[in-house]
């Protein structure tokens, strides 16, 4: 109960620190960063837990050890030569300290210790070693660290002169600090590496499959894409392809049943039409008429809606030159219809799907404003294709109504000129189809302005 209690308090601290804005702006935002964040920073604080263990329980009591032990010896050494008087019994201990604790020992009696300049470099070795001294001495001493040879010279001051006691540094330090720290960034460097290019390989499936589905969802065939990298990757790449093939599938049976039913309607729409032409004239047969010559404009409105998921091979276009031959045509019937583009933007698209579209969406405009323009924004990775007029316009609350099929808004538009409401909704299918959107906004010109933006 204490484990699972300490750990969801620490949950509970990690998620609160994990939710403080400035770490999730400073988050990566791909996945590659973020799962290299999360191998690299165990990584690091296992390195920097173990360099701080390595440095309080084996550097610091391993060293602790070995200068108390040199300070022990030359503690030893002086107490003895304290005891023996003449000069052979002296040398003979000297030459034993020598041999037997590694000490180099000489005596220039009648000298004192010069004094000490101070200084301000840290070095653990000599702190250490000091204190080791002031425990076990009880005269003056001088340290000096020494590189060539590397030892530490221990001047060590008497009543009758100074001894110099030359310690070679490795019994007072040892090189496995060197080898540790090493050993933890070399191998910390290495698993970084490997885990870097492992993780390069896991993302680039992922990459693919987003590539991939952003192609498909703008009706475009992925004959590159296969089904690569990790068991889930492969699982939901080969979702991907299935739902790919079950929405042609969709399409390709909508389309084909519409078609057939459209076949089935004219027939006994033709036959009407000639028994009315066989008919006298009259109020009756003209409504009928009427009647008929509607139903046959909502068959083909409806067969036009299903054209647009029709499959059509993209194809790489100049958007500037594409609108303007589209513009020219408008221009046939409306001269005064204004055009502005922009240069040097080429994209894919399925060129009969999105002139249908865009002749929806300027015959709209032309059709109840007394003048309409067609301009061209470009923005980040998209470009606007942007349709204003001047007629009476759409209420806010009723421009998403609109896309609906068969549905007109009779109050806003003039229903005598209008056609059976399939015109933009077929232009937001094939807008949809490409990756892009239709909205309706408010236009300086005073009515509506349909802006089509597609992704570049």
């Amino acid at each position: 109960m204490r484990k699972a209690a300490f750990f969801a308090k620490m949950s509970a601290l990690a998620g609160a620190f994990l939710s403080f804005r400035g770490i999730k702006r400073a988050m990566p935002r791909g996945l590659f960063g973020r799962t290299l964040l999360i191998i690299v920073m165990p990584t690091l604080l296992a390195l920097s837990v173990a360099t701080f263990v390595f440095f309080d329980r084996h550097w610091s009591t391993v060293t602790d050890r070995l200068t108390d032990a040199v300070a022990g010896d030359i503690s030893l050494t002086l107490e003895l030569m304290n005891t023996v008087d003449s000069e052979r019994e002296k040398n003979d201990l000297l030459r034993l300290a020598d041999r037997k604790l590694d000490l180099y020992v000489t005596y220039a009696p009648g000298e004192k210790l010069a004094k000490a300049k101070r200084s301000f470099r840290v070095n653990p070795l000599r702190d250490l070693l000091n204190r080791a001294l002031r425990e076990r001495l009880h005269y003056p001493f001088a340290i000096a660290m020494r590189r060539k040879p590397p030892v530490v010279a221990v001047q060590v001051e008497v009543p009758k002169g100074v001894y110099t006691f030359l310690v070679p540094q490795r019994r007072i330090y040892t090189p496995t600090t060197e080898v540790f720290i090493g050993w933890m960034i070399g191998s910390s460097i290495l698993l970084s590496v490997i885990a870097l290019l492992f993780m390069r390989n896991q993302v680039r499936p992922i990459r693919r499959l987003a590539e991939a589905a952003e192609v498909i969802g703008k009706g475009q065939d992925v004959p590159w894409f296969k089904a690569e990298g990790a068991a889930e990757v492969r699982q939901a790449a080969a979702a991907l392809l299935v739902m790919r093939d079950r929405l042609k599938r969709q399409i390709t049976q909508r389309t084909t049943m519409l078609a057939g039913v459209s076949h089935d309607l004219r027939t006994p729409l033709t036959r009407m039409k000639l028994q009315l032409a066989m008919m006298p004239s009259s109020p009756e047969t003209e409504g009928m008429a009427t009647d008929i010559a509607d139903m046959q404009g909502m068959v083909e409105a409806y067969l036009a809606f299903a054209k647009g998921e029709e499959a059509e091979a993209s194809v790489e276009v100049d958007l500037a030159a594409f609108l303007g031959e589209l513009v020219e045509t408008a221009r046939r019937q409306h001269p005064d219809l204004a055009f502005d583009s922009l240069p040097d933007i080429h994209i894919e698209v399925r060129r009969h799907a999105l002139r249908r579209c865009l002749m929806n969406l300027i015959g709209n405009a032309l059709r109840y404003g007394t003048h309409a323009s067609v301009s061209m924004a470009q923005r980040s990775r998209a470009v606007d294709i942007i349709v204003d007029d001047d007629g009476p316009g759409i209420a806010p609350e009723n421009r998403e109504d609109v896309f609906r099929p068969f549905l007109r808004l009779d109050e806003s538009r003039n229903p005598v000129t209008g056609g059976v409401g399939l015109g933009l909704t077929i232009a937001r299918d094939i807008a949809r189809a490409h990756g892009g959107e239709i909205v309706l906004e408010e236009s300086p010109k005073g009515g509506l302005r349909a802006r089509l933006w597609l992704p570049v």
